[in-house]
């Protein structure tokens, strides 16, 4: 992952953390922590994972680096624990469980979830942490794969502002801007509302492509032209080309984004907001998924259309 050493750091006291969770994302997050001086323990479900972790960042900063084979080892020594799993059952299990974090972290400790996950799950455990007398900061990301590698993820964080404040300036390891924007749950909401703004960018984006191909007009050409207008958007100047190259391998896949989608909807059910666009885009992902496109990129949408 040459990418990741393309990181400038910020000085920052060195602390012990734990990583929990070695996906696409969690991964190269974990090795940022490494790189920028901080000595890493980390935990992934598939013990290999957490080898080849080792393997590529066990010397980087301090090198005070190990894995653990539980949740509860790997949070034991910790600081913070940073955690990015797949779904609420995943947290659940990494945090209650019979080996979860929560029954190793040290008094006062902060647990920072970047999951995309239900606002009403972060609330859940943001209470059983303080119980246990923890502190919990829901810390979803976005920018995707590409964001992860290069330490330049967006972080939206719901939680007290003062666990925030601990966990802030180490999160900036693997962020461009990491900001509290809430109590409990306030993380998780505001990646909702990015997810919204997503969906429907990227079926208008599908639409003009496709349209401009059917008119027979150069498209990239097109998409330069209006990249420097109105119609600018991060979606255009990243996916636009792809798209209409027929590349779909960006990172961000179909079946995760419909998870999420059905987090929105979910919690639009509870909150009374009307999502008409946003559940229409989630029925033509799961046209996509029927394509035999879970695991393209969310750009796929413009395959419903040729």
């Amino acid at each position: 992952m040459s990418s990741t050493n393309a990181k400038t750091y910020e000085s920052t006291p060195s602390v012990s953390v734990a990583f929990l969770g070695l996906g696409v994302m969690g991964y190269p997050m974990a090795g940022h922590l490494a790189l920028a001086g901080h000595s890493v323990t980390v935990y992934n479900r598939t013990a290999a994972k957490s080898q080849a972790w080792l393997a590529e960042f066990g010397s980087a900063g301090t090198g005070a680096h190990s894995h653990a084979l539980t949740p509860t080892l790997a949070a034991q020594h910790a600081d913070i624990v940073f955690c990015c799993v797949g779904n609420d059952d995943d947290l659940r299990s990494v945090t209650l469980g019979a080996d979860g974090a929560f029954a190793g972290m040290r008094p006062g400790a902060v647990f920072v979830d970047h999951t995309t996950a239900s606002a009403s799950i972060a609330r859940e455990l943001a209470a059983a942490a303080k119980r246990s007398g923890l502190e919990f900061v829901d810390a979803p990301v976005s920018g995707g794969q590409a964001g992860a590698q290069n330490g330049m993820l967006t972080v939206m964080c719901g939680g007290d502002a003062a666990a925030f404040a601990r966990a802030q300036p180490v999160g900036m390891a693997f962020s461009r801007a990491f900001t509290l924007l809430g109590d409990s749950g306030a993380g998780q909401l505001a990646k909702m509302v990015n997810q919204i703004c997503i969906a429907g960018l990227v079926q208008g984006l599908s639409e003009a492509v496709a349209f401009g191909q059917r008119a027979g007009l150069d498209m990239n050409q097109v998409l330069d032209v209006i990249g420097k207008g109105a119609a600018q958007s991060w979606q255009l100047d990243n996916r636009g080309k792809t798209m209409v190259a027929d590349k779909f391998d960006f990172g961000f896949a179909v079946d995760w984004m419909r998870k999420d989608l059905g987090l929105v909807l979910d919690e639009a059910k509870r909150n009374g907001a009307r999502l008409p666009v946003t559940a229409l885009v989630d029925q033509f992902y799961a046209d996509v998924q029927q394509m035999g496109g879970k695991r393209w990129d969310t750009s796929s949408l413009i395959k419903r259309l040729k």
